[in-house]
C-alpha cells in the first residue's frame, strides 16, 4: 500500500502523513521488500498523526458513503411512534407488533425537546438492526433526525443536549438499514392509524395517565384568581355551566369592587317613521369645502345626506331643514354632545319644530351605531358611483347616492324599498290590529328567561318586545319562541292596543343591525338639559 501511494504521489514530497500506527508502520517497514524500495530515496518526512484541523480528526471517526440512510418515501419496516412530556419527563416509544400495542419508556429531566429528543434516540437504539418509519408530532426532533445522518456535529453549551444529539448521531452513523422520518400534527381528529399511534403517544407521555386531574371548579376559582376572566370566559375555558362560572366572578373581592359590566343592548329603534332619527357628520376630503357631510338617519326606514361647509349649529340647522322636507318631521332625534348640537341655537330650533332631542353618553361612538353605520354605507354606494360621475358637484353626487339608498335598496325582511317603507308606515295607524307573536326573552342580569310577551320587531341583531313596563329592545340572541301551551297573558289587555303593527326596516343596506350597545340603551333618556 505505502508503494503505491508513493507512486501515486512521487518521492518529492516533503512531509507525507500515513494514516496507520507507529508500530504499524515499523512492522511492515521490517517486513515488506516493496515498501523498503519505495522509501529508498525518498528524504522527506512521514508522520503518523493528522493535521490540527476538526474535519480531519471528525474522518477518522466517520464512514464516508454516498447512499444516504435517511429514506424519502416509507420503508419497510416497523412503524414507530414517539412523544414526550417536559412535565412528566417521560420519553415514549410504541409500535404495533402484530395485533398488541407495544411500549418502550423513558425518562430524561429538561424541556420537552429533550425529553422528545430522549424518545427519538431510544426508538434508533431498540431498531437499530432493522429498517423502521419514525413518526413523530415535534417539528425539532424531526429536523434534526432526517439531517444528522448527513451533518457534522457540533459542541452546544448545553450538556445535556449534547450529550443526546452525540448519542442520536452516533446510532444514525452505525445504521445499516434505511430510515424515514415522518412529522404530523398533533391533537387532530382525523382517522387513521398514524393519528391513532401518534395519539396514543401522546397520552402515554401526558401527565393526566400519571394522576389524576385537580377539581376543574378549584382550577377555575385559582385561575381567575390570578387572571380575573370573566364568566363567560371561565365557562368557555373549564366547561362550567354558567351559574358556576357566575358564582366565581360575584365571590370575588377585587371583580366585586370595580362596576360590574353593563349587559348586552342594542340601539333603539322607532317602530314607525319618524319615531326615531339619528344625527351625525362625517367627512368626504374629495369632496372639498364641502368635504362637511351631515346625515341623518331615520331608524326605521330611510337616510338624508347634505354637504355644507362646515359642522356649527347653522349648517346643523340647515341639514335638518332639508331633511324634514324630504322626510317629515320626527318625534325625536338623537345626536352626540357636540357643541354644535348642545347649543342654543339647535336647541330653539327644535323647540320651534316640536322635536324631542336626546344626547349620547359622551365619548361612546356606539351610541350613534346606526348612523355610524350609515357613513359607512353613503361612501360606499358614492366610491362606487365615482367614475360615472366625474365632473358632478357634490351635491349631485349626493342626490344619486340618496336615491340608490332610498329608492333603489330593498331590506331583507321586506319586498319595498325602504323610502316606500317609509311613507307607508304613516297610514298604519288606522289599520286593524294584527296578532302578535309570542316571544320569550332573557333577563340579562339573572339569566332567567321571562315572559311570554308580544314581539313588536326583529331584526338582524335586534328585537322589540312589549312587556308590563312598556318596550324594550334587547338582542335577538335574547329571544325566542314561546313554545308552551298559550295561555291568557295579563298584559296582554293592558299593553296590546298600544303597540301598531308594522313592518320594521332599517337604515342600511346591508341590514346589518347587530350592534351591542348597552350604553346607549341607558343614554336615550338624557336630554339637552342635562348637557
Amino acid at each position: 500500500m505505502p508503494a503505491t501511494v508513493f507512486a501515486i504521489d512521487g518521492c518529492g514530497s516533503r512531509k507525507d502523513v500515513l494514516p496507520v500506527q507507529r508500530e504499524d508502520f515499523d512492522w511492515s517497514f521490517a517486513n515488506s521488500v516493496s515498501l523498503q524500495s519505495a522509501l529508498e530515496n525518498f528524504s522527506g518526512q512521514i508522520t503518523y498523526h493528522l493535521p490540527s484541523h476538526k474535519l480531519l480528526h471528525v474522518a477518522r471517526f466517520t464512514q464516508m458513503s454516498l447512499r444516504p440512510k435517511n429514506s424519502q418515501e416509507p420503508v419497510q419496516g416497523p412503524t414507530v411512534f414517539t412523544d414526550g412530556s417536559g412535565r412528566t419527563g417521560k420519553a415514549i416509544v410504541t409500535w404495533k407488533d402484530g395485533s398488541e400495542w407495544q411500549v418502550l419508556e423513558g425518562h430524561e429531566d429538561g424541556s420537552a425537546q429533550l425529553v422528545e429528543l430522549r424518545a427519538a434516540v431510544m426508538a434508533f437504539e431498540k431498531f437499530s438492526q432493522e429498517p423502521f418509519n419514525l413518526v413523530t408530532d415535534s417539528a425539532y426532533v424531526a429536523d434534526i433526525a432526517q439531517r444528522l445522518g448527513h451533518s457534522v456535529l457540533k459542541e452546544v453549551s448545553n450538556p445535556a443536549l449534547f450529550h443526546l444529539l452525540k448519542t442520536l448521531w452516533r446510532a444514525i452513523q452505525a445504521r445499516v438499514h434505511p430510515f424515514y422520518v415522518l412529522h404530523v400534527r398533533s391533537h387532530t381528529s382525523l382517522p387513521g392509524f398514524i393519528v391513532e399511534g401518534n395519539a396514543r403517544a401522546d397520552k402515554l407521555a401526558s401527565p393526566a395517565w400519571v394522576a389524576p386531574q385537580p377539581d376543574t371548579l378549584a382550577q377555575a376559582k385559582a385561575s381567575h384568581g390570578f387572571f380575573h376572566q370573566n364568566a363567560h370566559t371561565l365557562q368557555k375555558q373549564f366547561q362550567l355551566t354558567p351559574t358556576e362560572a357566575r358564582d366565581i366572578v360575584e365571590s370575588c373581592d377585587d371583580c366585586h369592587a370595580l362596576a360590574p359590566p353593563l349587559p348586552a343592548g342594542v340601539n333603539p329603534r322607532g317602530l314607525r317613521a319618524l319615531e326615531l332619527w339619528q344625527t351625525d357628520v362625517t367627512q368626504i376630503a374629495e369632496f372639498g369645502r364641502l368635504k362637511y357631510v351631515h346625515v341623518t338617519v331615520d331608524t326605521f326606514s330611510a337616510m338624508w345626506a347634505s354637504a355644507h361647509t362646515g359642522e356649527k349649529a347653522r349648517d346643523v340647522i340647515a341639514h335638518w331643514r332639508q331633511a324634514f322636507a324630504v322626510l317629515g318631521v320626527p318625534s325625536a332625534v338623537k345626536t352626540d354632545n357636540g357643541p354644535a348640537y348642545a347649543s342654543q341655537k339647535v336647541r330653539q330650533f327644535l323647540q320651534l319644530w316640536g322635536v324631542s332631542h336626546k344626547f349620547g353618553i359622551p365619548h361612546s361612538p356606539t351610541g350613534q351605531a346606526i348612523v355610524e353605520r350609515a357613513h359607512g354605507t353613503l361612501k360606499r354606494v358614492l366610491q362606487k358611483q365615482k367614475r360615472g360621475m366625474q365632473g358632478e358637484t357634490p351635491h349631485s353626487r349626493l342626490a344619486k347616492a340618496l336615491y340608490t339608498i332610498n329608492h333603489l335598496t330593498v331590506p331583507q325582511n321586506s319586498n319595498n324599498p325602504v323610502i316606500l317603507n317609509h311613507h307607508l308606515s304613516l297610514q298604519a295607524a288606522d289599520e286593524a290590529l294584527q296578532p302578535r307573536a309570542k316571544v320569550r326573552v332573557q333577563n340579562l342580569v339573572t339569566k332567567q328567561w321571562e315572559g311570554p310577551y308580544d314581539l313588536i320587531a326583529l331584526g338582524r341583531g335586534y328585537a322589540c318586545v312589549s312587556t308590563d313596563t312598556g318596550v324594550r329592545w334587547v338582542p335577538s340572541k335574547c329571544v325566542r319562541p314561546d313554545l308552551r301551551p298559550q295561555r291568557q297573558n295579563p298584559a296582554d289587555g293592558q299593553h296590546g292596543d298600544r303597540d301598531q303593527p308594522e313592518r320594521h326596516q332599517t337604515g342600511d343596506s346591508s341590514s346589518d343591525d347587530s350592534d351591542a350597545d348597552d350604553a346607549s340603551d341607558r343614554s336615550d333618556d338624557s336630554s339637552a338639559n342635562g348637557h
